[in-house]
């Protein structure tokens, strides 16, 4: 006689296919990354659409839009790296502990760590994280960016939108 066991399988296959979007991410960002810096020498520009995107090539040794920038000084790489680590360590584990009913959260989080992995995977490699993306109005410049800063950022408002729709429960029917 089989008895009903509760299952002690953990969600992890359920959240494979959410695995699978942070390394789309991580493998789109690398490439496009490996793209401009082969075919675009540093600071160089090629437009891509006129009067409001470019293709740049920078290199950003801050954080996101060039924050923090390390200014020469070699301890500020490792500082940025390691304080990356352990926001992609957070971030990790609020992934395994959302439940696989949450898919919004759980795109969010994949498309956060793929966009972290990809960015850490720079600054370790080189100190400094590949930018490429110019957007601009006229001579107004957004700092220029790349896969996965889009993903991050991407990922970070979809979990606003999440924790928004969990806070404001359905109005209940007369």
């Amino acid at each position: 006689m089989i008895r009903d066991v509760p299952s002690a399988v953990p969600a992890v296959p359920k959240k494979i296919g959410f695995l699978f979007v942070s390394l789309a991410v991580l493998v789109l960002d690398q490439w496009t990354k490996w793209l401009i810096e082969i075919h675009l020498p540093l600071h160089a520009s090629t437009p891509v659409l006129g009067g409001l995107f470019n293709f740049t090539h920078v290199r950003n040794t801050g954080v996101a839009f060039g924050l923090f920038a390390a200014q020469g000084l070699s301890s500020g790489g490792w500082l940025l790296t390691a304080l990356g680590l352990g926001a992609l360590a957070a971030v990790c584990i609020y992934f395994w502990r959302t439940p696989t009913k949450d898919k919004t959260l759980l795109a969010a989080l994949a498309l956060v760590v793929g966009g972290a992995l990809g960015n850490l995977l720079d600054r370790a490699a080189t100190g400094a994280v590949t930018d490429f993306v110019d957007l601009f109005v006229g001579a107004h410049h957004w700092p220029a960016w790349n896969v996965a800063d889009a993903a991050i950022s991407i990922g970070i408002v979809l979990m606003a939108i999440d924790s928004l729709k969990r806070h404001h429960p359905a109005p209940e029917a007369p």
